[in-house]
């Protein structure tokens, strides 16, 4: 498995730490919960329960009379799926007239001896369920057993008393409702009986389904029919058409023609005509036209036409008939009637067709209603079986009900009565005694873990590391003082203000800054070091200390050191040495003072220039061209300057004095900084590009720290005190 794909191991002797910072807190959390336990065993009194047990039948089965509506009367049924019949019960059991019952028939006190209550009867009841079955538990506390046992007797009587006149009330509810609603379900019936009759009567309706077969099979007879007499028509027309070309004239002209040779007055008239036309034609062959023998001949023929016009008239109408037709012979007159009989057939043939579409059109039209007339039979038949149903329903639960209403009927039965138990319930005095303890440190562990989240700082060296990717060249123990406080066998550790390494020489503390000095001296190879800035992400870091023990190990080392005090607005070093701050840098960088009058000799090696008067305009004085030859100029007469700044995110002066120096020095104090400030120290350092020597964590709590080797150190120097 590769090393970055392991999972985060459990860092105990963090969590170990975390209890450790906050015990003052979750102590007294601690010893709050054990007070409150043991307030709460001496107070407890022994108490005894009884337990009786009930099962809630979901069918009543007490008679063979008893019905179906009567064994729905008391039947469990849950409203939501969420909960049980069961649950229900639990609460009318638990129920002010049952219980307030229960307490007036057995006339109950409290321990005051006024008449028991509601709520405090609750408190000592207890219902139940039995999961996966029907049946309740009931449970009763009290001092007395034998009242526990009387009690849970008492209101199992209650609840079944009470249930047996709440499922006779229902009986009789029930009665009452159906006796109103038979009279309204018997109107409704009868109503859907007359809409169902009135429909088919006004429908002329039968049997649709077999109505519907016989439409059908008639539409396809029809359609038959349809066709045969189609051919017929075709066949008709055809024999018309040729018996009017073989005799040269219509069916009309046939007609008539067929009259006036059955006439004997046309016929008597024609033959005479023809006689005349016959000796003309012979009498032209002797005579010339004038001749009075011609002459005859035509005004009687002209007299024959006229007659027989005549004649024609009478017989046909207004018809007029050429000669030659009216001359036909037999074959033509038998054609003529044949094409007479052939129209009328035709014309009976054609009368036929258009009753056979009309029939077929009305059996279409009673076939396209009758899904229509079906859909709404059916309607007004479901409605009718409706109504026929609910009737005989309501007839048969009336009947039900009554026989329901006169018994009693009850779906509750006890099937253990109250039993008191023989010894105390109550939980011992040791017992609660230890759960306080317990319960207790369960609390201490909160109280301590929800006080390392409120609190937002860094709380060891170690976190700060992690935090700022800087070198960390030197960690500063917190150097302590031990102080009785009023409360007896607790002491607590109290730090003086500033403590200087020049005061305890052979102090842990003391080792800790000489390694640091050492580190720069270090770095100092690869760069030369003459100036150094200190500052700090906020205040009460400790910087304006670290500067002066920095300073003082350096002197002692044997380097010619220079402690500059820069911060112009809230300077510390003049208090730290004891030393005036009459003149100082403000002074020298205005010209008001020499630099050899403002610096003051503390110790072999260590001068010091205090900040000097307060000015309102601080930042141009260490930003101008005076103070980076102050720092040039100093740097040639001293082995190292070390500037003392005001914190990175208050003001700008660090910064600024960063790029006049060689380089710049982070001090950062665990429980003092946080996360917010060191994440924006880090990220102005990286944008203005100062050259961040390193790091220091001062203030370091050894015993918070879980990987420092200021365990062995602290170890190692008690030995050689005990050596000395």
């Amino acid at each position: 498995m590769d090393f970055q794909d392991r999972p985060e191991e459990i860092d105990f002797q963090k969590y170990w730490l975390i209890l450790k910072r906050h015990w003052l807190a979750a102590t007294g959390v601690w010893l709050l919960v054990i007070v409150a336990a043991t307030f709460s065993a001496i107070s407890s009194t022994e108490t005894y329960k009884a337990y009786g047990k009930l099962r809630l039948k979901r069918r009543n089965t007490t008679s063979a009379l008893v019905t179906e509506a009567g064994e729905q009367i008391g039947t469990l049924d849950s409203l939501s799926s969420q909960d049980t019949p069961l649950d229900t019960e639990v609460e009318v059991i638990r129920s002010a007239p049952i219980i307030e019952k229960t307490i007036a028939a057995l006339e109950l006190t409290n321990t005051e001896g006024e008449p028991a209550t509601y709520e405090g009867f609750l408190e000592a009841l207890s219902v139940s369920a039995l999961a996966g079955t029907d049946v309740l538990n009931i449970t009763y506390r009290s001092q007395d057993p034998q009242e526990a046992q009387t009690v849970v007797d008492q209101l199992m009587a209650t609840y079944i008393e009470n249930n047996i006149l709440v499922n006779r009330a229902q009986a009789v509810a029930a009665r009452e409702f159906i006796s109103q609603q038979l009279p309204k379900t018997e109107a409704a019936l009868l109503q859907a009986e007359v809409a169902l009759r009135q429909f088919q009567e006004q429908n002329n309706i039968v049997d649709l389904q077999t109505e519907s077969r016989l439409t059908i099979s008639q539409i396809s007879e029809l359609n038959s029919k349809i066709n045969q007499v189609n051919v017929g028509i075709s066949k008709l027309s055809s024999r018309i058409n040729e018996i009017e070309t073989k005799i040269g004239a219509n069916s009309d002209k046939a007609i008539a023609v067929n009259n006036l040779n059955q006439a004997e007055g046309v016929q008597q008239v024609l033959a005479k005509l023809q006689g005349v036309e016959n000796r003309l034609a012979i009498e032209r062959n002797r005579f010339h036209e004038r001749n009075p023998v011609i002459i005859n001949l035509l005004g009687e023929k002209a007299a024959l036409e006229a007659l027989l016009e005549e004649r024609v008239t009478e017989v046909s109408g207004s018809e007029t008939v050429p000669n030659p037709v009216l001359q036909i012979g037999d074959i033509e007159d038998n054609l003529a009637a044949n094409l007479v009989a052939s129209e009328v057939e035709y014309k009976s043939l054609q009368e036929e067709i258009i009753a056979l579409e009309e029939a077929k059109v009305a059996y279409q039209q009673r076939a396209n209603a009758i899904p229509q007339l079906a859909q709404t039979q059916r309607e007004l038949e479901r409605q009718l079986n409706a109504a026929q149903s609910t009737y005989e329903i309501l007839l048969e639960r009336l009947q039900q009900v009554r026989i329901a209403e006169n018994q009693n009927v009850g779906n509750a039965q006890i099937i253990s009565p109250a039993i008191a138990s023989q010894y105390p319930v109550s939980t011992s005095k040791k017992v609660i005694l230890a759960m306080g303890i317990i319960v207790g440190g369960v609390f201490y562990v909160v109280t301590a873990f929800l006080l390392e989240l409120i609190d937002p700082s860094i709380k060891t060296s170690k976190e700060l590391r992690g935090l700022l990717d800087y070198n960390l060249l030197g960690m500063i123990p917190h150097v302590q003082n031990k102080l009785a406080l009023p409360l007896p066998g607790l002491k607590t550790e109290l730090a003086k203000p500033e403590s200087l390494v020049r005061d305890t020489p052979y102090s842990i503390v003391g080792e800790a800054y000489r390694m640091l000095h050492a580190n720069l001296r270090f770095l100092s190879r690869q760069r030369q070091l003459r100036s150094l800035v200190i500052t700090s992400s906020v205040s009460q870091e400790g910087k304006s200390t670290v500067s002066a023990n920095l300073a003082v190990a350096s002197a002692q080392l044997g380097s010619q050191v220079l402690l500059i005090d820069a911060d112009l607005r809230h300077p510390r070093q003049h208090h730290i040495w004891k030393l005036t701050n009459e003149m100082g840098l403000s002074d020298v960088i205005l010209g008001n003072a020499q630099l050899d009058l403002a610096t003051k000799t503390v110790m072999d090696n260590l001068d010091i220039l205090p900040s000097g008067s307060i000015t309102p305009n601080s930042l141009s004085l260490l930003n101008s061209e005076a103070m980076a030859n102050l720092i040039a100029e100093c740097s040639q007469r001293y082995d190292l300057v070390i500037i003392d700044t005001p914190p990175l995110l208050l003001v700008a002066d660090a910064l600024t004095l960063g790029n006049m120096s060689d380089g710049m020095l982070l001090v950062a104090r665990p429980q003092i900084i946080d996360n917010v400030s060191a994440n924006a120290s880090q990220e102005l350092l990286v944008k203005s590009e100062q050259r961040v020597l390193g790091l220091v964590t001062n203030g370091v709590v050894v015993e918070n720290e879980p990987d420092s080797y200021f365990h062995y150190a602290k170890r190692y120097f008690k030995e050689g005190s005990r050596v000395q």
